[in-house]
């Protein structure tokens, strides 16, 4: 019951929810602890893939789920890759594999004209069935050549002017402070926190369903 379930395995996207959890008093676990565990994320939206996510690792786990689907919109690509983010360069394509297909695609195109935005939905899914979805998001622009090597995913080629460099460029604790998962994650801890009154016998107040 003191225990939230984090549903990724990516060990990356993992560190940061530890960091963005540390003042949250639950135990926070993974899909790294249930490897049976698989979730086909078919949803056509963020909001479709996160709901699939936490729904069905609250109902194999009965433990309280917190899964995000995170993705970036890139503006001459149209808004993609999108929810197609992980999967760019196809099944089982790694970071790098998705990184040069997004840097060929934008050949030719101008700085100016490389606007991107990462995108980041939160679900936070309880066994009693409530369900909250909270959003963020981080405006910038894809850069020419890769640049940092910390962070992960698209993050050495996303270039964030409120920071001056990409986020693999960026400490943990910068990112941090202004990523679209941590903004998403501002949000959902008013959620977070009235569940741990619940569990600690606090007797928070309900709260109310989000209408999602």
């Amino acid at each position: 019951m003191r225990s939230i379930v984090v549903a990724t395995k990516n060990r990356g996207k993992l560190k940061e929810f530890k960091v963005m959890l540390s003042d949250i008093p639950v135990d926070i676990l993974s899909l790294c602890d249930f490897p049976d565990i698989e979730v086909e994320e078919n949803g056509k939206t963020f909001d479709e893939n996160a709901l699939i996510k936490a729904k069905k690792v609250v109902q194999l786990t009965g433990t309280a789920a917190l899964s995000d689907d995170s993705g970036l919109e890139v503006e001459a690509l149209g808004g993609r890759p999108g929810v197609h983010t992980a999967r760019f360069a196809g099944p089982g394509a790694g970071d790098r594999e998705n990184i040069e297909k997004l840097l060929k695609e934008l050949d030719g195109v101008p700085a100016e004209k490389r606007k991107a935005r990462f995108v980041c939905c939160l679900c936070f899914a309880l066994p009693d069935g409530r369900i909250f979805i909270e959003h963020g998001y981080l405006e910038g622009f894809i850069t020419f050549e890769p640049k940092g090597t910390m962070g992960f995913g698209y993050d050495p080629v996303f270039f964030v002017p409120e920071l001056g460099k990409t986020l693999a460029e960026a400490t943990l604790e910068e990112k941090n402070a202004v990523s679209h998962r941590a903004r998403a994650m501002q949000k959902m801890k008013k959620h977070l926190l009235q569940f741990v009154k619940s569990v600690f016998g606090s007797g928070g107040a309900a709260i109310e369903d989000s209408g999602i």
